[in-house]
This record gives structure tokens, sequence and C-alpha cells, in this order.
């Protein structure tokens, strides 16, 4: 399983150039089920990612491109009353699909943006009434803008925390951008990308996460650090369990992408800024990532006697 996790972020990366580390990120927020929100200025590759991890990972694909004028039913779908039957018949949304692409989410309205809240934490949509589970696997791959620029509303607290990891693709390297304008379009190869692992071996790998071994001093590692971080005074509030268990669920994820059956402290320091950043909000007014440092560096790995 490791062997196909490795050749599908192997592949990835041959589109999406000098992005290793945020490809398995966003391949480990995939094993666990989670969602995955990218921030950064347009043009950086967030697309690109998009139609390779479909391609590579063989799932249905399908792409919404957020506006202030659109409506929840331009995600969900509608009923429509078919005269002859003389009933209402559900003509499904886009969101009806195992990958979707909301691209630039904060282009839309809250309204908008919250008819997605159901499908990313039950995984089922209700219309009309009638509630209808979604494909599985079920993977929203959000982008969006950075809030200074115009026309954005920002995503509320309670839609963040849908998103399991955020993550931002930033600049190529000299040596990377040098291949990007040399080679030839890195969106079309995306889109021409053969599949590398089927949709029963990603259910199988997400399954596996779960039996991923976490010890109880690891466990109680993160404990430390949740309470660390909300008792510390550099947050404006502290992580919620919720976010304790994603931070378990995207360390053993991360642990399988790595080629091992158990989790170490260091997955989860390195899944901890993703995972959490988005989450928080600095009490002094600074960097988010400057006090996630600091709450690091404050929590010992083993527990102090």
């Amino acid at each position: 399983m490791q062997d196909v996790i490795r050749q599908a972020v192997t592949a990835v990366s041959t589109v999406v150039l000098g992005k290793e580390e945020q490809i398995r990120l966003a391949v480990s927020c995939l094993l666990a089920r989670g969602h995955l929100l990218i921030e950064d200025l347009p043009g950086m590759g967030k697309t690109t990612l998009a139609h390779a991890l479909a391609r590579v990972f063989s799932l249905d694909y399908r792409r919404v491109q957020f506006t202030s004028d659109m409506l929840p039913a331009d995600i969900l779908g509608v009923s429509i009353f078919n005269p002859q039957t003389r009933e209402f018949e559900p003509k499904d949304g886009p969101v009806f699909t195992q990958l979707l692409l909301a691209d630039e989410i904060n282009r839309a309205t809250p309204k908008t943006q919250g008819a997605l809240l159901e499908a990313m934490e039950e995984r089922q949509v209700t219309l009309d009434g009638v509630t209808r589970a979604l494909p599985e696997p079920f993977f929203v791959l959000a982008t969006q803008n950075p809030v200074t620029q115009a026309g954005t509303f920002p995503l509320p607290e309670s839609q963040l925390d849908r998103f399991l990891m955020r993550l931002s693709l930033g600049y190529p390297s000299a040596e990377m951008e040098l291949k990007l304008l040399s080679g030839s379009d890195r969106r079309s190869q995306a889109v021409n990308l053969a599949p590398v692992v089927s949709r029963e071996q990603l259910m199988a790998a997400q399954q596996a996460v779960d039996d991923i071994r976490a010890s109880r001093d690891l466990i109680d590692y993160i404990q430390r650090l949740l309470a660390h971080s909300r008792s510390a005074g550099i947050f404006v509030a502290g992580l919620s369990p919720r976010a304790g268990l994603g931070l378990l669920r995207a360390a053993r994820a991360w642990a399988l992408t790595g080629g091992r059956d158990y989790v170490i402290p260091e997955d989860v320091q390195v899944v901890l800024g993703p995972v959490v950043e988005h989450r928080l909000q600095a009490l002094s007014g600074g960097a988010v990532a400057t006090a996630t440092q600091k709450l690091l560096e404050a929590v010992p790995v083993v527990r102090r006697q």
C-alpha cells in the first residue's frame, strides 16, 4: 500500500513542480477523509493540483467557480416537477462527485458557502426534505484568494473548521520556474496523467489510516498540545476536541505516506501547522504560524515528571 501511495505522490509531482511536501500533505488529507483548503494568489497551481489528484486517484471530478451571484442550488441541485409522473425529481448539482474543486470559495456569499457544510461534515445533502448520500470517497478541495483582494467574503470559523488542512503552494524556486517555463502546459499534463491508485485501493488506504498505531504517550502529547493552546494566553481561543481528533488522524495519514504503521511525534509536528493554524487566532494580532511554533516549543514531547 505504501508503495502505491508513494507512486501517486511522485506522479502528481511531475505536474506540480517543487512542491513535494505540500503534495504529500494533500494526499495525507485525502487519506484521512478530510477536506483541503488552499489559500494562495491566483496562478500558483491550485487547479492543476486538483486535476492531478483526481486523475492519479481515479476520482470523478467536478469544478465549481464560486462567484458573488451563486445560489446554494448551483451547488446542491434542484427538484424539477415532472408533469408525466406528477412528481418532483432531483437534478443533481456538482456536489455529487468524488473530488469537488470549489474554486475561489470565498468569492461567494456566506449563504452559498454554507451550502457545503452538511456535505463536508455528514457527506450527505438534504434537498426539499430528502436526504441523499454523496459518492464515496468524497473530497472537497477548495481554493481561496487572500482576503485583502477585492470581492471576497471571509470564511466563517464554522466553515474553516470543516477543512482538515489549509495549505499554501507559494512561488516555485528559480530552478523549478525555469523548468515550468521551458516545458509544456502543466494543466494539460495533469488532465492526461494515468491513474495510479484505483478507487478500491484508495478506500482501502483510508481504512488503513484508522489502523495506524498511536501509543498512549503519543496521544498524551497531542492532548498536552491542545491543553496548552487553551491556557497559554497566546490564542484568542484554544483548539477544540475536533481539532485534536483531526490532528491525530492527519498524523496517522502522514505516517502511512511515510511507509510506517505507527505514529511518531515528528508526524504530529509536521501536520500541526496545516491542521490547526486556520482554526486559531493569535491573541497579540501577530502571525498564527509564529504562535503555533511557540506552542511546539513550549510543549515537550515527553511529559515532565
